[in-house]
């Protein structure tokens, strides 16, 4: 064949695990919201028929998404990341403030939540970045300004307050370390996790008792090859200063419903009529599925509304109860299989930004994925994450499908035959 040419050959396994996803949440949010005057299932006036709605415009964005051009997404990042910033910020002018949350604009009765489109401009952005320095990330300089690229939109989204949104962005670690941010960082970011949660659970003398005794086990496990004291001195008083300041951010950048979860998952408080409510609810829906599930619309959890908001980030609790464990396992197996499919493709790219991007998305979802799970399983406390294109709402099932077919886009324009 003469002279070269590209097409575009989108994976259709990615894209047959969205409509499969989508499709089973879609069913589940019928079941969750099904009313005495439910209509059938093209009653609009019922959550889900609007959920079919936005299905219906998302194959519409998919399309639109797919049309443009791949290197738009490369070239114009750094616009699209400056416009979701200017959208957070509009949201102190002109937001609409629901449960103590600036978080939504609303359109005449239409809500959408920028935070929900910033985590793709980030995505973008910080792809754009780390493609354009043609460098790993061991660099300190370039290292800062990834970190100020996903510090921007958090600031933001801190103030408005949305914990559970901020909670995503710990996400872009995994891409950054794929392309050679040192693990130190993680280590770092769990033994953080840790320190604070063992310091709501014991207190703060005891931790630094702790850290005072792990530091001098070390420190004489090492002591033939000559450690220098000062740098243990030194991380120990860093670890007890943030122990020390674990109690006042807990208490003053924390809501109350949030230190009250913290707290019921800690066994400190036991409040299963109050704020445990809905985690105590759902845990017993997912038990009474037992192996097959109650079948579709027949949870008695479910039908009897004692989940509250059951639709939304306790959809799960539903395919728990009605599919039982087996339904639930074909859940876990399918986000699974999406998020590594994700992953094997990025490896594929053959531009730094396309698998910067890819990783991007894979943590992403994995991230959502995991912590609602063990939000509505009762591991995690509450904190307001849904469950990919299963939750109802518009904008986090637009925000989703763009971002995976944003990256659909970009593989599929990665295949070149001559």
């Amino acid at each position: 064949m003469a002279g070269n040419r590209t097409y575009v050959r989108f994976d259709w396994l990615i894209i047959f695990m969205y409509f499969i996803l989508v499709t089973m949440g879609w069913i589940n949010i019928y079941s969750a919201s099904l009313s005495d005057s439910a209509k059938g299932f093209l009653d609009f006036d019922q959550i889900y028929g609007k959920q079919m709605i936005w299905i219906g415009l998302s194959v519409v964005l998919i399309i639109f998404v797919l049309a443009i051009e791949s290197k738009f997404y490369e070239s114009y990042a750094s616009v699209i990341y400056i416009v979701s910033l200017l959208s957070l910020l509009g949201l102190f002018v002109f937001g609409t403030t629901i449960a103590g949350t600036t978080a939504w604009y609303d359109f005449g009765g239409t809500r959408l939540q920028p935070s929900e489109f910033a985590k793709i401009a980030t995505a973008l952005a910080l792809s754009k970045y780390v493609s354009d320095i043609q460098t790993n990330m061991q660099e300190l300089k370039h290292q800062i300004a990834a970190f100020v690229i996903l510090a921007l939109p958090v600031i933001l989204i801190i103030m408005q307050p949305d914990p559970g949104s901020v909670l995503v962005y710990a996400a872009f670690v995994f891409p950054l370390y794929r392309e050679g941010l040192h693990g130190v960082y993680l280590l770092l970011a769990l033994f953080a996790i840790i320190l604070f949660v063992s310091t709501l659970a014991f207190g703060t003398i005891w931790v630094a008792i702790g850290i005072i005794l792990v530091a001098a086990a070390i420190f004489f496990r090492n002591r033939k090859r000559r450690p220098n004291i000062i740098k243990y001195i030194l991380i120990s008083v860093g670890c007890i200063a943030f122990a020390l300041s674990v109690n006042y951010i807990f208490n003053n950048v924390f809501k109350q419903h949030h230190r009250d979860r913290f707290n019921i998952v800690l066994g400190k408080e036991v409040d299963s009529r109050g704020i445990g409510y809905n985690t105590n609810q759902s845990e017993i829906a997912i038990s009474n599925g037992s192996w097959l599930g109650k079948g579709w619309t027949q949870g008695t959890q479910t039908k009897g509304n004692f989940v509250p908001e059951q639709h939304t980030d306790y959809i799960f609790s539903t395919v728990g109860e009605e599919w039982g464990f087996v339904g639930s396992m074909v859940v876990i197996l399918l986000f699974v299989g999406l998020i590594t499919r994700i992953i094997f493709r990025a490896e594929k790219q053959k531009s730094q930004f396309g698998r910067v991007y890819g990783y991007s998305v894979a943590a992403i979802l994995f991230l959502h994925f995991f912590v609602n799970i063990g939000m509505v399983t009762g591991i995690f406390p509450t904190v307001g994450i849904p469950l990919p294109f299963f939750s109802y709402g518009g904008s986090a099932l637009w925000g989703f499908t763009i971002l995976l077919f944003i990256f659909v886009k970009l593989d599929g324009s990665n295949y070149h035959y001559s």
